[in-house]
């Protein structure tokens, strides 16, 4: 079973692609989560926010989800 430790799923992935690579990372924090987005993208990565409801963001729309 995907989650966390009380069984209810994670609320945001972050999938960043460069070359050859992709990583995800799974976080509860929109806070976190955006400030992760906002290293990797300064550093060349491809970043895509998804939210819990499915809504993929873009680097340029990272201000407004952490704003929410």
């Amino acid at each position: 079973m995907q989650g966390d430790a009380r069984g209810c799923e994670l609320a945001y992935r972050m999938v960043a692609e460069r070359d050859n690579e992709k990583c995800s990372f799974d976080r509860e924090s929109r806070l976190l989560i955006v400030a992760k987005a906002k290293v990797w993208a300064s550093e060349g990565w491809r970043v895509v926010i998804t939210d819990q409801d499915g809504k993929a963001y873009a680097p340029p729309e990272f201000d407004q989800l952490s704003a929410a």
